[in-house]
């Protein structure tokens, strides 16, 4: 009697050792130096995306979170075209990007590779997905945290079968061993590379991949035309210009202090707790950020490797020294003792502010790992020094506001130069998503772009020009309040660009679909 196709189709799989279709896994022990990873063969995908249901009905999640997803490509001229598929879950990276970032310790490489995520211990800071260059983790809406595929481990460690592995029709998913040394050494170069995927290099990815040996040179992704701003992050827009400001604020009460040794205005408690009022704002507004805020302590636990849990710190100490600091001057402690105090505090404040920048230098998102980013933020800081001079105008110190408005003009130059020159490095770069980026520019935000300009030349020169003007004329009251609008002016002229550095920014990512794009939020 013949057999049945069913039946033809699982003695195949059987003769030939097929994984997909077997709820069982026959995977070599692992060696010295070896780990577990996936294998995905570009030639016998169809597309069918069998694998992402499977791993969504395994996993419990809902249809709009994908640990494994499937991108489409296409190339070549008629009639020799090719439609190119990529299936693509966690890469179980040797130097795992979200690994590395992440503030609360909630990833864990097992000792045969698999990069396990720990969602007890996440707050949904979500900096992994930022991190990760191939857009592995996805954040969950629902349970306010991050997730990532596992490689089914619960499964694989009794000897079953991954959901993908086990789903997919034609054999185009498998879990095998390698040999991390000679990953590393040169085999990652030939095969752990795919189009418009970022370099395996980056983090040391895992997936072998087979490609087609007559792949076209230019590869098409099928989700070229989905462009839609990324996530406003307003909790951080808030954070980071508040703080920079704090630090400008800060920097100017420190100059000023030494400069009362020479006979200057002599700054007081009042102006110290107004340098401390924009950090003490912005930072518990950061929390907001966070799907699990009440747990925003947490994100200190990796001051080793995590430039997030050492802005934390840093950021934290800086907020409480300046606090002390206010102290100090209401009981007023020695000059000399507090000039030391304060000479601590703002090495933490700029450092602070450092590692604040330093968590957008990553590859994964091109349009912030730029030199650009550490000198705006960095600059940002003059918001604070026409912040302080409002203050001494109040306090009738005309004599010590007009160099201070001269000093914050010239930080905001070079402010306004930074943020000008990044700009026009977007319309020479070659780079796709600098150039999208761009896109977004021009196609989205161009009336609110031309708008911070606007408000930035107006609240950081016109105004305070007119200023200088009222103080030599003896106007005090026109003095105070045209600093004051231009000061309303300029904050708000940084929150719009700080708006725009998170909206603009377009990550490295795997092809999508053409209806469905990355599938990420």
């Amino acid at each position: 009697m013949n057999p049945t196709p069913l039946e033809s189709f699982i003695g195949y799989k059987a003769s030939t050792g097929m994984q997909c279709g077997n709820y069982s896994i026959d995977v070599p022990p692992l060696g010295e130096g070896e780990q577990y990873r996936f294998h995905f063969d570009a030639t016998k995908c169809i597309g069918c995306r069998c694998c992402e249901v499977a791993c969504n009905e395994q996993n419990n999640n809902p249809s709009d979170i994908k640990w494994r997803r499937v991108g489409e490509m296409e190339g070549g001229s008629f009639p020799d075209t090719l439609l190119l598929f990529n299936s693509m879950s966690c890469n179980h990276c040797i130097d795992p990007a979200c690994l590395i970032g992440c503030p609360t310790n909630s990833y864990i490489k097992f000792d045969n590779g698999i990069v396990f995520h720990d969602d007890p211990s996440c707050i949904g800071c979500q900096y992994c997905t930022w991190n990760c260059p191939y857009g592995v983790p996805t954040y969950h809406e629902e349970r306010h945290i991050v997730t990532k595929c596992h490689m089914c481990h619960e499964r694989l460690a009794v000897g079953q079968s991954p959901a993908c592995v086990q789903a997919c029709p034609s054999g185009a998913i498998e879990i095998e061993t390698v040999n991390i040394h000679e990953w590393r050494e040169s085999a990652i170069d030939t095969q752990g590379n795919m189009p418009h995927l970022a370099n395996a290099r980056l983090t040391h990815s895992t997936t072998h991949f087979t490609l087609p040996k007559d792949l076209p040179e230019t590869m098409i992704k099928a989700d070229e035309h989905h462009l839609k701003p990324a996530h406003s992050e307003l909790p951080l827009v808030f954070m980071t210009v508040l703080t920079q400001m704090s630090l400008g604020a800060f920097g100017a009460l420190f100059v000023g202090d030494i400069l009362s040794l020479f006979g200057f205005f002599e700054p007081n408690w009042i102006l110290a707790l107004l340098a401390l009022a924009p950090a003490a704002l912005g930072l518990p507004l950061s929390a907001l950020h966070l799907g699990r805020p009440l747990r925003a302590m947490s994100a200190m636990k990796n001051l080793r490797t995590s430039w997030l849990s050492r802005e934390a710190a840093a950021l934290g100490a800086f907020a409480t020294l300046m606090s002390l600091n206010v102290a100090l001057y209401y009981f007023d402690i020695a000059t000399a003792i507090r000039l030391i105090f304060e000479a601590m505090t703002l090495m933490v404040g700029f450092y602070g502010i450092y590692a604040q920048a330093m968590i957008y230098r990553i590859a994964a998102r091109p349009s912030w790992d730029r030199v650009s980013t550490n000198r705006k933020f960095f600059t940002t800081t003059y918001s604070g020094l026409f912040l302080v001079a409002l203050a001494l105008l109040v306090f009738a110190q005309n004599d010590s506001a007009t160099p201070l408005l001269s000093a914050a003009m010239l930080v905001a130059l070079m402010h306004g130069f930074f943020t000008f020159d990044a700009y026009n490095e977007l319309k020479s770069s070659s780079i796709p998503q600098l150039q999208k980026t761009l896109r977004l520019y021009r196609e989205h935000f161009s009336s609110l772009h031309t708008l911070r300009w606007g408000m930035f030349a107006v609240g950081a020169f016109a105004l305070p020009l007119l200023t200088t003007l009222f103080i030599a004329s003896g106007l005090n009251l026109a003095s105070i309040l045209t600093l004051g609008i231009a000061l309303l002016l300029l904050v708000l002229s940084e929150l719009m660009d700080r708006f725009l550095f998170y909206t603009t920014t377009v990550p490295l990512s795997m092809a999508g679909g053409f209806f469905v794009g990355t599938q990420r939020h």
